[in-house]
Parts: structure tokens; C-alpha cells; sequence
């Protein structure tokens, strides 16, 4: 089903380059893009432009200026991360250095504002408020991550509105530039960027699930990851809410840098199991994924021309759980 719209996407990004001044600074642009990547949002966005009656030749930059900026947060936070590998290659910054990295992220904000306007036309004004809105959001939420680490009352609700911001805001934002580029009525652009919205959230709370309770082999990281990061997740920020006192100190003594890192592991998987934030997760989870389809089947299209989006919502979300 993806295969079509890849192709279109791959071809674009590939074929017709980022206009570049000078290597230095476009060569590490076009490493990171060419690296990989699900292309999830840009397909988002031709879905989108599809679903609507458009063209979806006449959404294409816009979907591209999508994945260029995500792109761009993606050069940034490898950064603010301190990350050696992206993908399974070296980072920017790792390949090159800080500098570059921070220089060649900037240009790529600034690329996807000009794929942006091309072929825009008249709808230009919404697509940049649109864009800019989200982008603004992007950072929010990755700020309110930040901030997170260095705060011990972190709430669940806090926590969704982070990750919202965070991850699934662009997802909302890549459907509905689609669907204003092929003219849908304002009801169905708010209701197709809820459904992406909603789609990320139930998303992201599945990645945090098999980060701790997946397999390596199909998800294709190392599992426990957060644990040992101290991410103040869903699973555990309800184990937190609900352990007993013991289940809390165990969780204090294993905060931080830890000897063994599979006893760290291993000690707050049986919490997370004893306090049912496994279940809990994957509730809410599946909740989420339920107020996506309920926005989804307010749109004013006919219903079998939503079935793509509905197919690419449950292929995301059936993995491995």
C-alpha cells in the first residue's frame, strides 16, 4: 500500500537536491535524509491530499517540507542527546562535529519553509500558520522533556500532553497540509489532524511499551533502553502512582547510573509488572487509537476512501505487542 507514495517521496527527496551553496553545509543535510527512515509523515500527507479528492503531485513539497523538518529536530536532538548513532549510522555531529551539525539543522528549518511555499498558491497563508504552529509545539514538547528529567512530580497527564506535543502534533500537521492543499472543508481538516494527533499519542505509547517489554530482534533496539536512560515514561510514572513502598524505594535506589545493568533492568520490568503499568499502558494506548478512528469516521468522504488511513493507523500499532 506504502510502496506508491514511497516511491514518490524517495525520488523527489533524492533527485532534486536541497539547491546548496556550498557541500559543507549541504552534504551532512543529505547524509541524514538519505539514511532512512519510514517516511511516515510525508505518506501522511499524500493520503491526506488523496483522501480529499487532490492530486497528490499537487501536496508534494508540502510533504516534503514535513519530512525535512522532522528531519531537522531529529539533527538537533541527536545533539541535545549526546546520540553516536541515528539509525544505525553516525549522527551528524558524531561524522562531522557540533557546529556543523547545529549550521546544517538550521538550513534544513529553512529548506522546509521554501518546499513549503512551492506550489502553495493561494493557500500558503493557512499552510505557513498551520506549519509554524506546529513546528512552535514541536519545541515545546521537547522542552517540557527536558525539563522533565530534572523534576520528580511528573504526572501521567503531563506526560501525554508531552509526548502530543512532542511527536504526535506533526503527525496531525502532515495530514491536514495535505487536505488543505486538496481544498477539504475546515470540519474535515480538524478532524483529520485530530485523528493524526490521536494516531501518535496511541503511537508513542506503544514504542514505550516494547522499549521495556518488546523483543530485540523485531523491535531493533536494545530493550530496556529507557529504563536505563531514567525516562520518566507512562509505565513509570504509573508505577510511581501505585507501587507500594517498596516497589518506590527500589525505584529510588536504581535512579541514576547502576553497577548492573541488567538487574536495573530486570528489578523495574517486575515493578512495572506488579503495579500492571504494562496493562495500564496499553490501555490507554488502545484508547487513543479508538478517539482516532471516531475522528476519522466523522470525515465527510465516503468510507471506503478512509480504509488506507485506517490500514497505515493498525499497521502502525500491531507491532509485536
Amino acid at each position: 500500500m506504502l510502496q506508491n507514495y514511497l516511491e514518490e517521496i524517495e525520488k523527489e527527496l533524492y533527485t532534486n537536491p536541497l539547491n546548496p551553496q556550498t557541500a559543507n553545509l549541504v552534504d551532512p543535510i543529505h547524509y541524514l535524509l538519505q539514511i532512512g527512515g519510514k517516511r511516515i509523515r510525508p505518506i501522511l500527507t499524500l493520503m491526506s491530499s488523496k483522501l480529499f479528492g487532490g492530486k497528490t503531485t499537487d501536496a508534494l513539497s508540502q510533504a516534503l517540507a514535513v519530512e525535512v523538518f522532522h528531519n531537522f529536530t531529529l539533527m538537533h536532538d541527536d545533539i541535545m542527546d549526546n546520540s553516536p548513532l541515528r539509525r544505525g549510522a553516525q549522527t551528524v555531529h558524531e561524522k562531522w562535529d557540533i557546529n556543523t551539525a547545529i549550521l546544517s539543522g538550521d538550513g534544513m528549518m529553512i529548506q522546509a519553509y521554501a518546499l513549503l511555499q512551492k506550489n502553495a498558491n493561494d493557500k500558503f497563508a493557512l499552510l505557513f500558520e498551520r506549519f509554524n504552529t506546529t513546528a512552535w509545539e514541536v519545541c515545546v514538547g521537547q522542552q517540557m522533556d527536558m525539563d522533565f528529567e530534572k523534576r520528580t512530580n511528573v504526572s501521567k497527564e503531563e506526560y501525554i500532553e508531552m509526548i502530543r506535543l512532542k511527536t504526535a502534533v506533526l503527525l496531525g500537521c502532515a495530514l491536514e497540509l495535505g487536505a488543505i492543499q486538496a481544498n477539504a472543508s475546515k470540519k474535515d481538516q480538524e478532524h483529520i489532524r485530530k485523528f493524526g494527533e490521536y494516531v501518535g499519542i496511541s503511537f508513542q505509547l506503544r514504542d514505550d511499551y516494547l522499549d521495556t517489554f518488546g523483543k530485540k530482534e523485531e523491535v531493533g533496539k536494545r530493550i530496556g533502553g529507557d529504563i536505563l536512560a531514567d525516562k520518566k515514561t507512562f509505565l513509570y510514572l504509573h508505577a510511581i502512582e501505585t507501587g507500594t513502598s517498596s516497589d518506590l524505594e527500589l525505584l529510588r535506589h536504581f535512579h541514576g547510573s547502576h553497577p548492573n545493568d541488567q538487574e536495573k533492568i530486570a528489578s523495574i520490568t517486575a515493578i512495572f509488572e506488579s503495579t500492571q503499568a504494562d496493562q495500564e499502558i496499553l490501555k490507554k494506548s488502545e484508547a487513543y487509537y479508538q478517539k482516532a478512528i471516531q475522528e476519522l469516521n466523522h470525515i465527510s468522504t465516503l468510507d471506503e476512501q478512509k480504509n488506507e488511513l485506517r490500514a497505515l493507523a493498525a499497521w502502525l500499532l500491531e507491532r509485536h505487542v
